[in-house]
């Protein structure tokens, strides 16, 4: 299981926001979570944009973040979620920031504009790119499932970044979301020794039995974000998770 980590300062409870900088909330609440969830959790996926907003203050408590999981979680992966797709000289920045400066083990990815946009955070060896490929959010399909030669784009997305990271150190992963089990089973019979990032258990609705059997035997990390980090008690909320992900 991996952990989302999603901070909205709108959402915590008044407890960790009265009275104190964005910098202190963010820091407080996003440890908080990681000792709660340390001893079920696999990996922790810092959403970006939830500390990029706040600025230097936001930034600074990504920082602190990324310590505190190599401390409180040792075992655990940091999957930085900035869905980040440039050509390739901006790619290879994007790379040096979340491999280099936060020192992240994988980024998520856009595949949108190509091997530029994907081969740059393929070239670290020992870390791992999630390409998105079909995704848990409700539009995904406007784009993702586009017929071209009469099968969905999402399928020649996984074929061509399969063949985009031939050769180099990098792990490839995919991101295929909880919420349409047979597509999740489709990108897997495609991908079947990839990592897969699989979003959508909890607040938007996948069920954690379904996406194992849909996913095999491959590797696999489940994200569960905002149902765990929001519950009145998230060390049980993430142990009630795990639990379901044993089968």
């Amino acid at each position: 299981m991996c952990v989302g980590l999603d901070p909205d300062l709108d959402r915590m409870d008044e407890a960790w926001t009265r009275g104190v900088s964005p910098f202190v909330a963010l820091n407080r609440f996003g440890q908080a979570i990681v000792r709660a969830t340390a001893a079920v959790a696999c990996a922790f996926k810092p959403n970006l944009a939830f500390y990029e907003a706040h600025g230097m203050a936001g930034l600074a408590a990504l920082e602190e973040l990324v310590g505190a999981i190599r401390r409180d979680a040792p075992h655990a992966l940091v999957v930085l979620d900035g869905k980040r797709g440039d050509i390739g000289n901006t790619a290879r920045l994007y790379a040096q920031s979340a491999f280099g400066w936060l020192g992240g083990d994988a980024l998520t990815v856009s595949p949108y504009m190509g091997r530029d946009a994907v081969a740059p955070f393929l070239e670290y060896e020992g870390r791992a790119a999630f390409v998105l490929a079909r995704t848990s959010n409700p539009s995904a399909a406007e784009v993702q499932d586009l017929r071209v030669n009469d099968e969905p784009l999402y399928r020649h997305v996984v074929r061509a970044a399969t063949r985009w990271a031939d050769g180099l150190p990098g792990t490839l992963g995919f991101v295929a979301g909880a919420t349409d089990p047979a597509a999740l089973a489709e990108l897997r019979a495609l991908a079947p020794t990839a990592p897969l990032l699989v979003p959508g258990v909890g607040t938007q609705g996948g069920d954690a039995e379904a996406v194992v059997a849909a996913a095999g035997d491959g590797p696999l990390l489940v994200n569960v974000g905002r149902a765990i980090i929001y519950a009145d008690d998230p060390r049980a909320e993430a142990e009630r998770f795990a639990a379901a992900l044993r089968v």
